[in-house]
């Protein structure tokens, strides 16, 4: 977590995203996590907004969490963030006063407990799911982005098949990996609300995603249910995570 103080007035961006993830792709350059940048994976990494959000003024204190799987990959991003602590994301000017170490974790098996949506959650279908289910597509290639009129069975299915391919990327090759195992990763869905917000996604592409956030209820079953729910609380859920997409946090 970094403790952030206002260096000036501003208003609050709600497109601060690309910003960010160039500071934190920055704090990586030149270590051995550099690759990752092109490589077309998940990163490994998914950040909060500067919370809470709202109009800034000078002296102003906010907060920013940074969680990946990998303590070395937080190492690097906290040792740069502590040697320049000069912070402007998008339009709003901050200095970095602290970081210190977080280690959130859902619980012993048996524990219940609720994963909140701190950003907005990018779930896009594929076109050659689209029929299987029962969602119109206009055809081409283009990805449909989910609407709650798609029902969560979709969403659920992409979200677990997103949290698979990071489980194959980031955890033990022997351990099961969310569809292998019985039982949901969620006992409960609550959406709090649908958006649009337009994204830089490059510095010359920009795109508007459809996003949602959720409340999502869970039961810890077993160590391998705690491991893919700590799994989603290190890396994200859903797409586009480096640029702060599906960041989830205890509640």
């Amino acid at each position: 977590m970094a403790h952030l103080s206002a260096r000036a007035d501003a208003a609050y961006d709600n497109a601060y995203h690309h910003k960010l993830r160039g500071r934190i792709w920055g704090a990586l350059e030149g270590t051995e996590y550099d690759h990752l940048h092109d490589s077309g994976d998940p990163p490994g990494f998914v950040m909060s907004n500067p919370f809470p959000p709202g109009n800034i003024h000078e002296g102003d204190e906010r907060k920013l969490l940074i969680a990946s799987h990998d303590e070395q990959l937080l190492a690097n991003v906290a040792a740069d963030l502590l040697e320049e602590r000069e912070l402007n994301i998008g339009e709003m000017p901050f200095r970095i006063e602290d970081v210190h170490a977080l280690e959130p974790d859902v619980g012993e098996p048996g524990t219940r407990g609720t994963l909140e949506t701190g950003t907005g959650l990018l779930i896009r279908i594929p076109p050659w799911k689209c029929e299987e289910y029962g969602i119109d597509h206009p055809s081409g290639e283009t990805a449909v982005f989910w609407r709650p009129e798609h029902t969560t069975e979709p969403l659920i299915k992409q979200l677990e098949a997103n949290l698979d391919k990071k489980h194959r990327l980031f955890e033990r090759e022997h351990l099961p990996g969310p569809s292998d195992v019985d039982g949901e990763l969620f006992d409960g869905y609550e959406l709090l609300k649908t958006f649009a917000v337009p994204i830089t996604v490059t510095e010359s592409q920009e795109m508007t995603y459809v996003l949602s956030k959720w409340k999502f209820d869970y039961t810890v079953r077993d160590d391998h249910h705690r491991r893919h729910l700590n799994l989603a609380l290190d890396v994200g859920i859903g797409e586009r995570n480096s640029l702060g997409l599906g960041f989830v946090n205890v509640q």
